[in-house]
């Protein structure tokens, strides 16, 4: 049987052109995803954590589950944003980044994106309180001026009055894309938990369906087939599974290892192995020497 691993039909021939020195890697862009965690409303429940369903016609990962995430905002980087939580300095040696604007760029895009796409915000008057509630016209204004990039978002915290809660977030993985993808980004995995008072909608243009789902059911769901994830988004589910509570896994992201995951490609006499270190269940065998062979 046949898992739910996302795997397009173009990848042996860019593999093997990659192997040949025919193609150029891209320059991934950096970019951040965040584990919104729900903790259950009866006793003895387990957390779910929320997902959406990027659009068939979607060019990168089209009709795959994945979480609310999406690219660093250049303008994120050096702009004064109010500020709570751990120092700029600290997410810069956590993050593995060199400067603590860099680190600012991709934590203000992790909250931004979770904004944008799933109408939660990671976002205070203080640095001890959450905003309660996000809809109306006004909130939807703004999270659509952030979506066309017509504000920033230090603008948008500054023009609310609101602080950044970076304390209510957890750096849980890195993942860069293959090589070999003609899109790619050097993706931050974050979890946080649903602020009290919130609720997530389908905010998202390039989503078709969202859902709020134990991580052991939608692992399950892509070990029978049954939904299309790529392989970070597989570890990750793996990985939440122990955590009965998400403050338990938001505790337990600051062991978390964030070295880069990036697949590798290798010649092995008649195949080319495409590998995620670490992660030996995403291996695949590519037959070398072109179509008609099959990919297991």
């Amino acid at each position: 049987m046949s898992n739910g691993q996302w795997y397009p039909p173009e990848w042996p021939d860019r593999i093997r052109a990659l192997a040949a020195g025919e193609l150029t890697a891209a320059t991934p862009r950096r970019a951040a995803t965040v584990m919104l965690l729900r903790d259950p409303a009866d006793a003895g429940g387990l957390p779910t954590v929320h997902m959406l369903r990027r659009r068939a016609s979607m060019a990168f990962a089209g009709g795959a589950y994945a979480y609310p995430g999406g690219g660093v905002d250049p303008r994120d980087d050096d702009r004064l944003v109010g500020w709570a939580g751990p120092a700029l300095e600290s997410w810069a040696e956590r993050l593995g980044v060199g400067t603590a604007a860099e680190a600012q760029a991709v934590v203000c895009a992790a909250v931004r994106e979770t904004y944008e796409e799933a109408g939660v915000l990671l976002a205070g008057p203080t640095a001890d309180t959450v905003v309660g509630d996000t809809t109306g016209a006004e909130w939807e204004a703004d999270r659509e001026a952030l979506i066309a990039r017509e504000l920033s978002f230090a603008e948008f915290l500054d023009r609310r009055g609101l602080v950044l809660r970076s304390d209510l977030l957890g750096a849980w993985a890195r993942w860069i894309t293959p090589e070999f993808e003609p899109r790619r980004y050097d993706t931050w995995f974050f979890v946080a938990a649903l602020p009290e008072g919130q609720r997530t909608r389908n905010a998202s243009t390039e989503a078709d369906r969202t859902v709020w789902i134990a991580p052991a059911d939608a692992a399950d769901g892509y070990d029978r087939g049954e939904l299309l994830m790529m392989p970070p988004t597989v570890s990750t589910l793996r990985q939440l599974r122990p955590y009965t509570t998400a403050a338990e896994a938001l505790k337990a992201a600051s062991s978390q290892d964030l070295t880069p995951v990036l697949a590798q490609a290798r010649l092995d006499g008649d195949e080319l192995v495409l590998s995620w270190p670490g992660h030996d269940e995403f291996t695949k065998h590519i037959p070398a020497g072109g179509a008609g062979g099959e990919v297991r």
